[in-house]
C-alpha cells in the first residue's frame, strides 16, 4: 500500500515505525519529546490568520506550492 492510499492513522503508524527503526530508541524518544503538542489552540489561531483570505488567494497559494514543489 502506498502512502497516498493510507488512512491518516495508518500513515501515522507507518511514519512512527520508520522513525523508530531509523533513529533507534534514544533518537526516537528525543523526536517524540521535541514534537509533542504545544500550548495554544491551532484551530482558533488558524482561523484568525486566515480570516481575511479570499478563495482566489487560497487557490493561488496551493497552485504556487505545487509549482515550487512544496506539496
Amino acid at each position: 500500500m502506498t502512502v497516498d492510499q493510507m488512512t491518516d492513522e495508518q500513515f501515522q503508524r507507518y511514519v512512527l515505525d520508520v522513525l523508530a527503526r531509523g533513529l533507534g530508541a534514544d533518537g526516537f524518544a528525543r523526536f517524540l519529546r521535541l514534537n509533542c503538542s504545544g500550548p495554544g489552540d491551532y484551530t482558533r489561531d488558524r482561523d484568525a490568520w486566515q480570516k481575511d483570505l479570499t478563495m482566489d488567494e487560497v487557490i493561488g497559494s496551493i497552485r504556487s506550492s505545487r509549482v515550487s514543489g512544496d506539496s
